[in-house]
């Protein structure tokens, strides 16, 4: 799956890198693609195969925003 034109190239390149290195424990450990998407809070209907959970947790993890110390709650 090819990234949209608004995500940045390189944290599309991050998140593709980090999805593949999370899919490939999940899969180590006997899970599923179904079991990767639901690890990341990302449901299916349809069955999925890996190169499918793999673009998907990539896509979700470029969509949420970036966590920075401003939006921090104070303790």
């Amino acid at each position: 799956m090819q990234h949209n034109r608004h995500i940045n190239s390189v944290q599309w390149a991050q998140a593709f890198g980090y999805a593949r290195e999370a899919c490939a424990g999940i899969f180590r450990d006997g899970g599923s693609p179904r079991a990767a998407l639901g690890a990341f809070g990302l449901g299916t209907a349809e069955p999925a195969d890996w190169s499918a959970a793999v673009d998907r947790i990539a896509l979700a993890l470029c969509s949420r925003p970036a966590r920075t110390w401003q939006t921090r709650k104070a303790a």
